[in-house]
């Protein structure tokens, strides 16, 4: 596991550098193109250059902390990245009629309110076309075929108008591995960030979210890592293994600094 988070760290800090080292002539690269707010640029050069760099390296850190968790994952579970299969019309109208009742706020989120979408599909035939959704991780438990359905954002910053969709999206995948999979297979839905952005140990407060996932739903920065490193440890052993191979983006950073300030 300390190899795979050498290995994209590194690749991550030679990368970035590597890109924005060579745009700095270029009007339409990744830093030139977000200077050009005259209120930023009225504050002075190494503002405007780090407002800009610190958007960059927001996302694209964000997108290698993705592909590490994928590589982790594959330790332990078989990784798909869509579900696809026959989605009842009975089983679609079950998923919004639960769903207007947790914007109604009728009741909590638990991960009993759709378990009545697994036997939907023995009382009826598959007439309907099949359905296909991206998945961020469909996973299967090499050791007991246990399947899991995650939703990740990195930062857990879900837009407040997408949390119903979300939740939708997630139990049609709930509901057609239902209809394709043997009955006793367990099957579990999550929502889960990389970090807690209100402080890890602290509570997570993102209250749409919660509206329509359950806690036992949730997998909020420690809980993910540990989860998909199978190990209590994880987020400790992944945490730690980062911080030793920071100085790489460290150094990158500052190259890049070099680059574009003359300093």
């Amino acid at each position: 596991m300390r190899l795979l988070v050498q290995t994209a760290v590194a690749a991550y800090a030679d990368g970035f550098q590597a890109r924005h080292e060579s745009e700095v002539n270029n009007p339409n690269g990744t830093i030139n193109m977000k200077v050009h707010n005259v209120f930023i640029k009225a504050l002075g050069k190494d503002v405007q250059y780090y407002a800009a760099l610190v958007r960059s390296l927001d996302s694209s850190l964000g997108n290698m902390l993705e592909k590490l968790a994928i590589n982790i994952t594959e330790i332990s579970f078989d990784v798909q990245r869509k579900v696809s299969g026959p989605l009842l019309s009975e089983q679609t109208q079950q998923i919004a009629e639960l769903l207007e009742k947790y914007k109604r706020r009728e009741f909590i989120p638990s991960v009993n309110d759709y378990q009545s979408l697994r036997t939907a599909h023995s009382m009826t035939a598959f007439t309907d076309e099949e359905k296909r959704h991206e998945s961020d991780y469909y996973l299967t438990d090499r050791n007991n075929g246990n399947r899991y359905l995650i939703e990740l954002k990195i930062g857990g910053d879900l837009d407040n108008k997408k949390a119903r969709s979300e939740k939708e999206a997630i139990l049609e995948q709930f509901a057609i591995l239902s209809n394709t999979l043997p009955s006793e297979t367990k099957i579990q839905i999550f929502f889960a960030t990389a970090y807690n952005r209100f402080g890890e140990n602290q509570p997570w407060k993102q209250e749409r979210v919660r509206q329509f996932f359950a806690d036992d739903e949730l997998l909020i920065g420690s809980d993910f890592w540990n989860f998909i490193c199978q190990d209590n440890d994880g987020y400790q052993w992944v945490l730690s293994s980062y911080r030793e191979n920071a100085s790489l983006i460290k150094k990158a950073l500052q190259s890049i600094r070099h680059t574009y300030l003359g300093e």
